[in-house]
C-alpha cells in the first residue's frame, strides 16, 4: 500500500551554510615588515603563493638588498630555477612601489617580480600588463591583491586574486613568428607538448616553451631539473633527469642504489651519465627514430612523453628530496641541458 501524503507543513533541513565575511588586513598584520612578510614567509604560507603563481617557491632570503632599496622577500622558483621577488603593500598600490619594482628589474637583470598590494590602482594594473608585453622573456610581472575571510567564529583566511600576470601563449607564439629552422620547430613543438600535458592533468607544471632542444620542469629541489628533450637533426625524443653540480659523481652514484627500483618505476633500462667535463651527471631515456618535425606524429610523441615524465616524477622526486645534503647543487653552475 503506497504511502499516504502527510498533510501539514514539511520540517526544512536546519540551515547549515555559514556566511563569508571580510576581515581587515590590518587586524591581523599591524606591518607589513614586522608582521605580513614574516607571515608570508612561512614555508605553508608561501605555498599558498606559489599555488595561485603555480611555481615552486623556496623561500632564499627576507629584506634583500637591490641597489638603494630592501625587497620583502626573494625566492627561486624550482620549476625553472628563476629567481622571484615579492614587494609587499597593506594599502593600495602607489608610484613609489612601482619604482622600486623597476629597480628591482634593473638590478637582478633575470627575475620574477610579484607585487602584492590591499587594493591596486588601474594605473598601476595597466603599468603591469605594459611591462609585460614590452619586456623580453627574461622579466615577468604579477599584480596580487591579498583578502581575508572568515566565516562565523572561524580563523580568517587568505585569499590571492592575480590582477595582472605574462601572457606566457602570447609571448612564445610571438618569439615562434620571429624564429626559423630548428628554434621554430623547437618552440611550436614544445608549445604544443605544453598544451597536451595541461589538457591531459599532468603533475607538472609547464613553463613558457622556448626555441632550445630541452624543456625543463621541476622536482621539488634546486639544482635538478626534469627535461623534456628532442633533436631535430638526430631525430629522437627523451626525458631525462638533470643534475647541475655533481663533480665527484655522489649523486647520482646515491640514485644508483635504487636502480633497479627507479628502473621498475618507470619501466624502462634508463642511461645513467657522468658529464664530468660540465661537472655534472644525466639519468636519460631516448626514444629513437622519432622525428620532432613530423606534426603528424606528435600525438604519439606528446603520449610517450607525457607517460615517460610522470614515470620520471614517480620515480625520482622524493628520492631526489632525500639525497645527502652535502651533494646539494651549486647555484654558480649553468643551466642545465645546454
Amino acid at each position: 500500500m503506497a504511502d499516504e501524503p502527510v498533510d501539514g507543513p514539511v520540517d526544512e533541513p536546519e540551515e547549515s551554510l555559514g556566511q563569508l565575511e571580510r576581515v581587515d588586513l590590518r587586524d591581523i598584520w599591524e606591518t607589513e615588515a614586522q608582521g605580513f612578510t614574516p607571515w608570508l614567509s612561512k614555508e605553508k604560507n608561501l605555498k599558498i603563493l606559489a599555488d595561485k603563481l603555480k611555481m615552486d617557491l623556496e623561500l632564499l632570503e627576507q629584506e634583500k638588498s637591490v641597489g638603494l632599496f630592501r625587497a620583502d622577500i626573494l625566492c627561486r622558483n624550482n620549476d625553472d630555477d628563476s629567481m622571484v621577488l615579492v614587494e609587499n603593500q597593506l594599502e593600495v598600490t602607489d608610484h613609489k612601489h612601482l619604482g622600486q619594482l623597476m629597480t628591482y628589474a634593473a638590478g637582478l637583470h633575470a627575475v620574477n617580480i610579484v607585487w602584492i598590494s590591499a587594493d591596486f590602482n588601474d594605473e598601476h594594473q595597466a603599468a603591469l600588463n605594459w611591462l609585460n608585453e614590452i619586456t623580453s622573456d627574461n622579466f615577468r610581472f604579477f599584480g596580487l591583491e591579498i583578502e581575508l575571510w572568515r566565516i562565523g567564529e572561524s580563523p580568517p583566511a587568505p585569499q590571492f586574486n592575480i590582477i595582472s600576470k605574462p601572457n606566457d601563449w602570447t609571448r612564445s607564439i610571438s618569439q615562434a613568428s620571429e624564429l626559423t629552422g630548428a628554434k621554430a620547430t623547437y618552440i611550436r613543438f614544445w608549445t604544443g607538448l605544453r598544451q597536451y600535458l595541461i589538457s591531459h592533468e599532468n603533475p607538472l607544471r609547464p613553463q613558457a616553451p622556448r626555441g632550445q632542444h630541452w624543456y625543463n620542469f621541476g622536482i621539488g629541489r634546486s639544482g635538478y631539473r626534469l627535461g623534456a628533450v628532442a633533436s631535430v637533426k638526430e631525430k629522437w625524443i627523451g626525458v631525462e633527469l638533470y643534475i647541475r653540480h655533481d663533480p665527484n659523481g655522489a649523486c647520482i652514484q646515491q640514485l644508483l642504489e635504487d636502480q633497479v627500483a627507479i628502473e621498475g618505476e618507470v619501466g624502462a633500462e634508463l642511461e645513467w651519465k657522468d658529464l664530468p667535463e660540465r661537472i655534472a651527471s644525466r639519468v636519460i631515456l631516448l626514444k629513437t627514430n622519432t622525428d620532432p618535425e613530423n606534426e603528424q606524429d606528435w600525438p604519439q610523441q606528446f603520449a610517450w612523453l607525457d607517460k615517460t615524465l610522470r614515470g620520471f616524477n614517480t620515480a625520482f622526486r622524493e628520492r631526489v628530496r632525500e639525497l645527502d645534503p652535502m651533494t646539494e647543487p651549486s647555484d654558480d653552475d649553468e643551466e642545465a641541458a645546454e
